[in-house]
């Protein structure tokens, strides 16, 4: 009778303890999600001189699936998608390298803890700060572009950041800003294998890429899973950086179409939520639920890909 009082009372204080996170969770993240599906269906529409509401699909008729939107939210979206993909992949690929290397028992590497420091000291600089420095580095006046004019590459009056440049420099800014914390997180997956495996592994034979690839990488998958669905929402929520180092980029040729180089969903979203002329609550929200489907899909194509297989055959 007493067990069980005491399972009661831990059950009770565990319960206490969690419940701020939850009424946190609740205000902060689940009623402005369901706000902004609830805004996302409010369409506003001019009637003479006044604005009219009426509840409906008129956001997705009209701005998303519609052409009186010209097409902005997909535009903006193919955008977004290549700037995580061109700053994601090597990203993944550097810091899986970096993380077996320095995990690894046979190089024992002098000053390692000093270089994962160093590597990790991009992630805590405020975005302001880098987007700052990178515009002043390919600003007209700037050292990278002044180099770049003697070489040829630009004109006299030319800026390094304009055209299809500029996407190069947001993605390459979020790859150097990310990819320390990324080899930290996995460096602390493969220090969590159990070191026997690699000991026998060593013992029958086999080669460090042969440990890599049938031992690190297979018990690394809920890292990965981690890593994967975290930076497919944070990538796809991109903002701060491309709107400070040049406020959408200048406009190019994307498949044929006019396209902002570095406008992402979430500055055409800011755009609409902005007090000013062009502010539309609906439309905002229309585009922000488009973006939340999106980042669902490719979580759960992450989730799937990187998720053990269960053998239910065997008992």
């Amino acid at each position: 009778m007493l067990k069980k009082r005491k399972n009661v009372e831990r059950g009770k204080y565990g319960v206490m303890f969690v419940l701020p996170f939850f009424i946190v969770f609740a205000i902060f993240q689940l009623y402005p999600l369901i706000y902004t599906f609830y805004n996302s269906f409010i369409y506003s529409a001019k009637n003479g001189r006044h604005m009219v509401e009426s509840k409906g699909l008129g956001n997705f008729t009209n701005y998303v699936f519609g052409s009186k939107g010209g097409g902005e939210i997909w535009k903006a979206l193919g955008v977004t998608v290549v700037l995580w993909l061109l700053n994601f992949i090597p990203q993944i690929l550097l810091s899986l390298v970096l993380a077996a290397w320095f995990t690894d028992i046979k190089y024992k590497i002098k000053g390692g803890g000093i270089c994962k420091v160093i590597m990790y000291m991009p992630n805590i600089i405020t975005a302001a700060t880098i987007a700052v420095l990178f515009y002043s580095l390919f600003s007209v006046s700037g050292p990278i572009t002044q180099i770049a004019r003697h070489l040829g590459w630009v004109g006299k009056d030319g800026y390094l950041y304009k055209g299809w440049a500029s996407l190069f420099i947001v993605a390459f800014i979020q790859f150097w800003m990310w990819y320390g914390n990324t080899m930290i997180v996995l460096c602390a997956g493969i220090l969590g294998i159990n070191p026997s495996l690699y000991e026998a592994a060593s013992v029958d034979g086999a080669t460090s890429k042969e440990q890599f690839f049938k031992i690190t990488l297979p018990l690394l998958k809920p890292i990965l899973q981690y890593t994967l669905v975290t930076s497919a929402i944070g990538g796809l929520q991109m903002f701060d950086i491309p709107q400070l180092f040049n406020d959408g980029g200048p406009i190019v040729k994307f498949a044929g179409q006019e396209v902002s180089s570095t406008t992402t969903v979430m500055m055409l979203i800011k755009k609409y939520v902005s007090t000013g002329p062009a502010q539309n609550m609906g439309r905002a929200a229309a585009y922000s639920v488009v973006l939340f489907v999106v980042t669902l899909i490719i979580s759960l194509i992450f989730y799937k890909a990187t998720a053990e297989k269960k053998d239910n055959g065997r008992k």
